[in-house]
């Protein structure tokens, strides 16, 4: 688990709320209060004993009583979202406590940009900064009306003149100009992006080129991949406690090589996202290739996540 607070909670209702998309209810089992989150915020979803999902929450942060959280069914995933998808109102479900890492700042104009299943912390903020009386606006791109999630929420809420619609396959759709919604940055405009890898990548990319400073740009992604190059080599692992070394090959994770050995690492998407498996460098040079860390953590090199990320020195000693 990546929070020390587990909490057991009931599905109190499931709604389609588009084609595949499939949304939760989550509440207390004594109909107390859950604990306060922020916009942006995700949850750790049990769904069996080995399988542990990050949703965002998408109800407003003034909803106490209730968690909601909407899925995609992925028929290519790993199992997580047709879990999601087979739940039923009554069941019970262990799930952790909320923690953000997509946070609202507190200043400024906010440019929100939703891609698909993205919207869900993005609703969440423009709920947020509705009720805050912020300046905002809110960009919305699916492929087409039956594929937009919380479409009629959205057209019936307070702030349903700050956002814009984009129907890539609709015969009356707009479609989203990234280069002219983004141009002319004023110094206090902040971006929020959530969506499909390639389509938050393209939204990244035009903000940099059209002058959004690095700071005024944030993100939170899905999905990721655990990275293989064909430069990849042979290393060690050394557990600081025992002094043990272990070897990883080139098409091993740590995790792995460390699971086969009888060292087991907490770990939960597996793919660098989470931060549930983050582990102490005390020693070595890592090959980060992860998209929890940012920047400059990375830049220190005394933690990585070995569900992903690799070594650049012939031994990595952990604080195991």
């Amino acid at each position: 688990m990546s929070s020390e607070l587990t909490l057991k909670v009931r599905v109190a209702a499931v709604s389609d709320e588009a084609e595949d998309i499939r949304s939760l209810e989550l509440v207390s089992m004594d109909g107390s209060l859950l604990p306060a989150f922020a916009a942006g915020s995700h949850i750790d979803v049990h769904l069996t004993e080995k399988i542990i999902r990050q949703y965002s929450l998408c109800n407003a942060p003034s909803e106490r009583t209730r968690y909601v959280i909407a899925v995609l069914r992925d028929a290519q995933g790993r199992g997580g979202s047709a879990a999601v998808h087979e739940l039923k109102v009554g069941d019970e479900i262990l799930i952790s406590a909320p923690r953000n890492l997509f946070e609202l700042r507190t200043e400024g104009n906010s440019v929100l940009v939703a891609g698909g299943i993205g919207i869900t912390p993005i609703l969440s903020m423009a709920q947020s900064l509705a009720a805050a009386g912020r300046s905002f606006s809110m960009h919305y791109a699916t492929r087409t009306r039956k594929r937009t999630a919380f479409l009629e929420k959205i057209r019936t809420s307070t702030f349903a003149s700050s956002v814009s619609h984009y129907w890539s396959q609709e015969p009356d759709g707009q479609k989203l100009e990234l280069e002219e919604l983004l141009r002319a940055p004023k110094p206090d405009d902040h971006l929020y992006v959530c969506g499909p890898r390639h389509f938050m990548d393209s939204v990244i990319k035009t903000a940099s080129d059209m002058g959004w400073p690095e700071g005024n740009v944030h993100y939170e992604f899905f999905t990721g991949e655990v990275v293989r190059l064909d430069s990849d080599e042979t290393f060690n692992v050394q557990i600081a406690s025992s002094g043990q070394s272990i070897s990883v090959g080139p098409e091993q994770t740590v995790v792995e090589a460390l699971a086969a050995v009888g060292i087991e690492i907490p770990t939960s998407c597996e793919q660098g996202i989470c931060g549930t498996c983050l582990t102490r460098v005390l020693r070595g040079e890592p090959d980060h290739r992860d998209m929890f860390l940012t920047p400059e953590e990375q830049a220190c090199n005394d933690k990585f996540l070995p569900c992903c990320s690799r070594s650049k020195s012939k031994i990595l000693v952990l604080d195991l």
